[in-house]
């Protein structure tokens, strides 16, 4: 099955697309291949030509935390966004992998669940919360998954349970495997809708008056040293409101790295790199990221 035969089976694929039109930086290089499957079936056809045809195969969630490189991606980008239905059954709440997890979330709150309200303002997809135990306000995505639902490379299903996905600080098991995340079902706890709503509006409102969402950014840029707070160490190293570029290390929150406008992925980069080098010289810690960085440098 050839890639572009795909199209005959009402799979659009497209060429040359630019990733800077659908990742939160707005930067990116181009797709050589990109699609939106639209349910399970196109998701595995997809996977199923890009193993025949040798195509490599990347898979993004809705792009929120994450830097694609200014030379793009070589072979077949899948981006989930169209796979995003939310089903409630009992005390369990079911998405599928291109959902907003906030979407998820606002979904459990209305059918008077709780355990997902950490989630009220994390803009990424489910897959992507799944694939790095996404967490904000002392909640993370491990303390409610029930099992997660996968494709593997090879184009088999199977269904991890909590345990199996060893989710550990922004990590899981898929990110070892490559496994496609296709849903992931939550197991939550009965409780009376105005309150969790309330809390869920109280987060947002905090994230609102704290986080730089007036520009494009990939949300929180490294993850948290044990011991350590990585805006304040950012401050102290005197590398607030640093700029390479159209890149900047935000003024309102010195976690974040915004455009300001015109960015590319490299001054991002840049700007990541000298943060890590500043940082390790003047606290001897080594900054990991969080955002997941992928993509070829350009020419």
């Amino acid at each position: 099955m050839e890639l572009l035969n795909l199209k005959k089976y009402g799979i659009d694929i497209k060429e040359q697309v630019p990733l800077s039109k659908y990742t939160f930086t707005k930067t990116g290089g181009p797709a050589q291949y990109l699609a939106f499957p639209k349910n399970e079936t196109e998701l595995t056809q997809l996977v199923t030509a890009a193993q025949q045809t040798k195509l490599p195969l990347t898979v993004i969630g809705n792009a929120s935390n994450l830097i694609i490189r200014d030379g793009g991606i070589a072979g077949l980008v899948l981006i989930l966004t169209q796979m995003k239905q939310i089903t409630v059954t009992a005390e369990q709440v079911t998405a599928q992998a291109g959902a907003r997890i906030v979407d998820t979330a606002f979904t459990a709150a209305n059918a008077g669940l709780s355990g997902l309200e950490f989630a009220a303002g994390i803009p990424g997809s489910v897959g992507g919360a799944a694939f790095m135990n996404a967490g904000a306000y002392g909640g993370e995505t491990c303390e409610a998954v029930k099992s997660v639902r996968v494709l593997t490379r090879a184009g088999e299903l199977r269904t991890y349970n909590k345990d199996e996905m060893q989710f550990s600080y922004r990590h899981s098991l898929i990110q070892e495997t490559g496994d496609i995340v296709i849903a992931a079902t939550f197991e939550l706890t009965p409780a009376p809708k105005a309150p969790i709503l309330a809390n869920m509006h109280y987060l947002n409102a905090l994230r609102r008056y704290k986080q730089p969402l007036e520009y494009p950014s990939c949300g929180s840029v490294f993850k948290r040293p044990e011991g350590h707070y990585v805006g304040p160490m950012i401050i102290q190293a005197g590398l607030q409101g640093r700029q390479i570029g159209g890149a900047q290390d935000s003024t309102k929150h010195a976690g974040f790295i915004v455009n300001k406008g015109g960015a590319t992925a490299t001054d991002y980069l840049d700007l990541i790199h000298l943060i890590q080098k500043v940082i390790k010289e003047k606290f001897a810690i080594d900054l990991q990221t969080e955002v997941r960085i992928i993509g070829q440098k350009a020419d």
